[in-house]
Formats: structure tokens, C-alpha cells, sequence
């Protein structure tokens, strides 16, 4: 069975601080707006564009999110290459797959991430299958050789030794954010299949630290961290991939090390825009996790800043609305023990109650 070599370092100690601090507000902010969804989406799109960017596709965030809008059936028309079309939406359904995944992992699961990576782009008896063949892995921005990946021969002892670390108790007693990087790289490593392994050994680090805890709503990309700078991501992975040792003798920490500071990266930014959109702390033992409207939350913001909003104020502030839809919302707020109202009709001023 395949045992993870790496140190804990004050590098990865650090970050796993930062990750664990940013997870402690997103999961606990006082309120939670109505556009947690929005957030997902948001997120949605840049896993699956910086997740095929990296590897070469050349549709930017706009035209990803007008592919998964049109989703498979549609027509969506930007005159670039049909391959590129078919991996994003090929990615989107590898984040369904994995969003509905909550039990241990298992090699299938790889296998069927694979297999819905590289739909309509492989041969169908390539998809979800090991390679037969020697690969050598290429920088797709450079096109300079990294490595070259184990012999064929090798692949499937490896991956089942790999797995049967996945499903130890060695494995469940790491940090889930260390587990996550161990897989990605042992999978990048080891290149099962003759394409698609970044992506799939991407979504299946992610897939674990999902199902260990640390979905964190979804709400971030490490894909985005790694494209942002994908000559970074290409030599943390080479500079252990050089290591003459043999996989289970490779020593991992300086791709830990890398691999901890980009998640700390990717949620402190995740962390500051849930600040932005929560009410203060002091408001989160009385209130729990509410859900607001964008409308009702730009009251509540002005409430917070300003003190108070009178009907003239909260009239220019949502100028774009009815008096009754925002006296609704209101109301609402009202019930909701967030605010309330101060002086009569025409005088009335709302304040955080």
C-alpha cells in the first residue's frame, strides 16, 4: 500500500492556520445572503475555465459562462474550436459528479471522472480507461517535456495501491487539505490515462476534501489559483517528479507547502467578500444564518453604516422599486428581528434592532 513522505513544515503549519481561520467565517458568518447561489456559480465557472484553461482551452470566462448557460443542448455559436465547447461542458458535469458524491472514495470514482472529462474529445475506448501506451507530460503553455510518467505496465498496480492508502485510517488521519494535495499529485504522477489526468486528478483532490468536511459551500476555485500562475503549478509538480526515488520514496512537501498556500490564498478572498456581505458579528447569537434578498440586504447595509434609513432614504436607495415591494421587504426584516421601526408613517426610521 502506498505511504504518503512529507514533513510538516512552518510553511504548511501557517496555512492550514489561514485555511482554517477563512473556513471558520465563510461556514459562520452571522448572515448568509441570498446570493450564496450566486457565489456557487460564480465559482462554478471559474473552476471550469481556469480547470481547462490550464490545459489549453482558449475560451475565456465570458464565452464559459455563455457555454454553460446554453448547456449541452444549446447552440451557443463563438466561433472557437468544438473541443473547446465539449471540455467545458464536459468539466461542468464532472463538479455535478462530484457535488452529488458523499460516501468514501473509490477508484471508480476516478474512472468516471474520467470518463466524463474527455466525452466526445477521446475515443470511447480510451474514456475511463488506463493508458496501454507511454505518455511523456508536456507544460501546455510552454510545451516543454516535465516527465515522463511510470510504464504503462505500472499504471493499475499503482492507482490500486494509491487507493488503498485513500481508504486507510493513515489517510483519514492527515489534514483533509494535505489529503487533497497527496492525491492530486500521486494521480498526476502516476498520468493514468493518454489525456484529461490534470483534470481529473484536479476534481478528484477536490472530491476529497468535499466529502472530508471542507466543501466550504462551495464557494472556491483552487483551479484559478493554479492557472493564475500555471508556471508555478508546472514546476512544484516537476521539482517532486524529479526526485530519482520511486513514488512511494518521492518526498512531497514542497508541493504540500504550494498546494496549502494556494487554498489559504483562494479562501481569504472568498472570506473577505462573505465579510462584506454579513452583518456584523454581534448580531450572529440572536440571529443565526438569515437569508436576505439583494434588496433587503443594501437596507441593511445602509442601516449598519448610517444608523438608521427613513422611507425618503430607503426610496433612493432602491429607486427602482415599487413603495410596497420595498415596504414588504421591510416588514419582513421586521419579523425577521433584524430591524424596527421608529416614529410614525411619514416620520418612520428603521433601525438594527
Amino acid at each position: 500500500m502506498y505511504s504518503p513522505k512529507f514533513s510538516i513544515t512552518n510553511s504548511i503549519l501557517k496555512n492550514i492556520g489561514r485555511i482554517e481561520a477563512s473556513k471558520e467565517v465563510i461556514e459562520n458568518a452571522p448572515l448568509v445572503p441570498a446570493y450564496e447561489a450566486k457565489f456557487r456559480q460564480e465559482a462554478i465557472i471559474r473552476t471550469v475555465h481556469h480547470g481547462t484553461h490550464i490545459e489549453g482551452n482558449e475560451l475565456d470566462t465570458g464565452e464559459v459562462a455563455a457555454v454553460l448557460a446554453a448547456g449541452p443542448e444549446g447552440h451557443w455559436t463563438g466561433g472557437v474550436r468544438d473541443r473547446d465547447v465539449q471540455e467545458v461542458l464536459n468539466y461542468r458535469k464532472v463538479l455535478n459528479y462530484i457535488d452529488r458524491k458523499s460516501k468514501e472514495i473509490s477508484e471508480k470514482d476516478l474512472l468516471s471522472i474520467h470518463k466524463l472529462t474527455v466525452d466526445k474529445v477521446l475515443k470511447p475506448e480510451q474514456a475511463g480507461k488506463y493508458r496501454k501506451t507511454q505518455v511523456v507530460v508536456k507544460n501546455s503553455k510552454t510545451g516543454e517535456i516535465s516527465f515522463k510518467p511510470p510504464e504503462a505496465s505500472a499504471v493499475q498496480n499503482l492507482i490500486k495501491s494509491f487507493f488503498g492508502w485513500l481508504s486507510s485510517d493513515q489517510s483519514v488521519d492527515i489534514h483533509p487539505v494535505l489529503a487533497a494535495g497527496i492525491t492530486h499529485y500521486v494521480l498526476a504522477y502516476i498520468h493514468p490515462f493518454v489525456d484529461g489526468n490534470g483534470r481529473a486528478s484536479r476534481a478528484l483532490a477536490t472530491m476529497v476534501l468535499f466529502t472530508r468536511g471542507y466543501d466550504i459551500k462551495k464557494f472556491f476555485s483552487l483551479e484559478e489559483y493554479f492557472d493564475r500562475n500555471a508556471k508555478r503549478y508546472y514546476e512544484n509538480l516537476q521539482a517532486v517528479s524529479n526526485q530519482k526515488a520511486e513514488l512511494s520514496g518521492k518526498d512531497l512537501t514542497v508541493w504540500l507547502e504550494y498546494f496549502c498556500e494556494g487554498l489559504a490564498e483562494e479562501l481569504e478572498r472568498v472570506k473577505e467578500r462573505v465579510r462584506k456581505l454579513s452583518l456584523d458579528s454581534k448580531l450572529k447569537g440572536r440571529t443565526g444564518q438569515i437569508v436576505l434578498s439583494e434588496r433587503q440586504l443594501a437596507l441593511v447595509e445602509y442601516i449598519e453604516t448610517n444608523g438608521s434609513v427613513s422611507n425618503s432614504q430607503w426610496r433612493s436607495i432602491l429607486r427602482d422599486y415599487s413603495d410596497d415591494t420595498v415596504l414588504r421587504d421591510l416588514k419582513d426584516l421586521q419579523k425577521k428581528g433584524l430591524i424596527k421601526k421608529k416614529g410614525s408613517t411619514k416620520g418612520a426610521v428603521y433601525v438594527l434592532k
